[in-house]
């Protein structure tokens, strides 16, 4: 290929790229296919295939989720699916009670910020999301909203696992 067509071409590539990346626009992105590999005190990301039950969890502008305690047993895989029957963004945040107040103060601080993990569900008005995961540990761990002020609000549940 001599070296003049080398450089038109090279040159019509980098004039084209920003019209091709852009082009992707704001288009949903497919959800992941991967299931995280990491280890929490409350459990690891579970394969949907192998969840033993459904747990359907509702969230409510009232501030408070149904059912607002679960029992599982250690070892356990459970699909969650999630539904916001409120108008407010709502969403159910995994973890133990002090990476919850944690993040909830970080969310306080920067009520813009994003956040994303197997173990949370950020569910807009009126729509639903399903997680799953599976219980390793005992112990009793909690979900929250850590939506600003609907943590401080009573938006909390336990989960127990024996």
């Amino acid at each position: 290929m001599p070296t003049t067509f080398k450089a038109v071409l090279a040159g019509t590539w980098l004039a084209l790229a920003p019209l091709v990346s852009q082009a992707h626009g704001d288009a949903k992105h497919a959800p992941r296919k991967a299931i995280a590999k990491d280890e929490h005190p409350w459990g690891r990301e579970g394969d949907p295939k192998k969840a033993s039950r459904t747990i359907a969890v509702d969230m409510a502008d009232t501030m408070r989720f149904s059912p607002a305690e679960m029992k599982i047993k250690r070892g356990e895989t459970v699909k969650f699916v999630v539904s916001n029957s409120g108008k407010q963004m709502h969403e159910m945040v995994i973890g133990t009670r002090d990476e919850l107040e944690k993040h909830a103060e970080a969310m306080r601080k920067h009520p813009g910020m994003e956040h994303d993990a197997p173990y949370m569900a950020h569910v807009e008005p009126g729509k639903k999301q399903e997680m799953t995961w599976q219980f390793t540990r005992p112990g009793t761990f909690m979900y929250g909203c850590l939506v600003p002020g609907h943590w401080e609000a009573g938006m909390k549940g336990t989960i127990v696992v024996n």
